[in-house]
């Protein structure tokens, strides 16, 4: 199930906030039970066969945290990384080690028939955030299964996050309060969000699938571009989208999650695009890798191999498959390049130039990110530089629907900056009660805008799902 189906949006939702509000505010430990039925209800909707999973890692995890002491600690965190990665490279990664295998000569090991479960990638870190934290003293141990249990499956962000740290809601599981002013902020939360994802990020994706679906024979180096800014858009309008909605959704529920996204494509650096995408996940990775091998407070070889393993990790998060190391690998050079000159030279250029380097740093990126075929990404890369001729009107006969759909090209280059946020804090400045109200109908509108488009749509699963 997805928040932009119809069955969340008027079954799931509206029967979840009805059994969530019907409990008094001060019977918190009952609206946890709630949120913890609904979430693995959630869950199990969307991925029965493996809804073990999650019930497994719940129980391992608060039984290693609560056996817990100045003893045996450091045994117990050590099992509790064995037990969560393992379970994560069990689904995610063992294939792509048994091709590497199968590549010496005479191995021939059968892949095994495993799919990979839903948010998996998401979940596991936020456990094992939680046990790190509790292992150095940072949170204390969680001795209701209850609240652990919903923390780990809340089901805003249980599938593609953002990843919450427990420290940042700690105090709200065991003690929240829900004001009207809240649930009408996460409720324009999750409108916005939903119109991100199903107004623009599905229609510029038909964009992006045209190019990026065809053989590279039938590309040229306009089309590719054309393909590169058609995913930079679709991706980041598809997850900062989902990224709203939990945000909107967990507000409305009586948590404050931590901003996922904040504008990524005005960036003047490469440096600056990663403070400002997943923010979640470059957190996660820079408290839990980063500074633990060391950070920058080392010498300048250990500092840069500390960035590369990092970036290598961040890139196999993401996908077993070579062209997500290359990715890492790629942001890496850039990161170490910017951090040696890179920077002190960026500033002494105008804003506009750094911003177009930054521009065309993060499009190559997008290109590395989704042709997952390494052969045909090479072709495609060569494109981007060496000039070849697209054959346009021969590729928009081929595919139609792209007349259809690059307005929203442009609507999402506009959307994509600050510029109508900043247009809608200058309204509501001159009259704050006339311009809310004026947002609220803009939004109300938007929703209804929504609902049409999704009754145009059979399948709209969001880019994060499959990581």
């Amino acid at each position: 199930m997805v928040f932009s189906s119809f069955s969340f949006l008027f079954a799931f939702l509206p029967i979840t906030l009805l059994l969530y509000f019907i409990v008094p505010q001060k019977h918190i430990k009952t609206k946890n039970v709630v949120l913890l039925v609904m979430s693995l209800f959630f869950y199990a909707l969307g991925e029965l066969k493996y809804f073990w999973v999650i019930l497994l890692s719940i129980l391992v995890n608060y039984a290693i945290t609560i056996g817990m002491n100045d003893k045996n600690k450091r045994v117990l965190l050590i099992l509790d990384l064995i037990f969560n990665i393992g379970m994560l490279g069990m689904f995610k990664y063992v294939n792509f080690f048994i091709r590497i295998v199968n590549h010496i000569p005479q191995c021939s090991i059968n892949e095994v028939n495993l799919a990979l479960p839903v948010g998996i990638s998401f979940f596991t870190f936020q456990i094992m955030s939680y046990v790190i934290d509790v292992y150095l003293g940072k949170v204390k141990k969680q001795k209701n299964i209850i609240n652990i249990a919903t923390y780990i499956t809340l089901f805003p962000q249980l599938i593609a996050g953002p990843i919450v740290n427990y420290k940042t809601v700690e105090n709200e599981l065991e003690s929240r309060k829900q004001r009207w002013e809240d649930v009408a902020g996460g409720i324009r939360r999750f409108i916005i969000g939903l119109a991100k994802k199903v107004i623009i990020a599905n229609n510029v994706a038909v964009i992006a699938d045209a190019i990026f679906d065809s053989s590279s024979y039938d590309l040229g180096t306009g089309l590719v571009w054309c393909g590169a800014i058609a995913y930079a858009l679709q991706i980041y309008f598809d997850f900062s989208g989902y990224s709203d909605m939990a945000i909107g959704l967990g507000r409305i529920f009586g948590f404050k999650f931590l901003e996922n996204f904040n504008y990524p494509y005005i960036a003047s650096s490469v440096t600056d695009f990663w403070r400002r995408w997943h923010i979640s996940l470059s957190s996660w990775f820079k408290e839990y890798v980063y500074i633990p091998l060391g950070g920058n407070r080392c010498s300048k070889i250990k500092w840069f191999r500390n960035i590369f393993i990092v970036w290598m990790l961040t890139g196999f998060w993401h996908g077993a498959n070579w062209n997500f190391i290359l990715w890492g690998f790629y942001f890496a050079i850039f990161l170490v390049f910017e951090k040696l000159v890179g920077l002190k030279l960026l500033e002494k250029i105008p804003k506009i130039f750094r911003h177009i380097y930054s521009i065309l740093v993060i499009l190559i990126s997008w290109v590395i990110f989704r042709v997952e075929d390494v052969g045909k990404l090479l072709e495609i890369l060569k494109m981007l530089f060496v000039y070849k001729h697209s054959e346009m009107a021969k590729f928009i006969s081929n595919n139609g629907d792209i007349l259809e759909v690059w307005p929203f090209l442009i609507l999402g280059l506009v959307f994509c900056t600050p510029l109508v946020r900043k247009c809608a804090e200058c309204i509501i400045r001159k009259s704050e009660t006339v311009g809310k109200t004026l947002m609220d109908f803009v939004l109300i509108g938007t929703f209804g805008l929504t609902i049409i488009f999704l009754l145009s749509l059979s399948y709209n699963p969001f880019i994060y799902f499959r990581f």
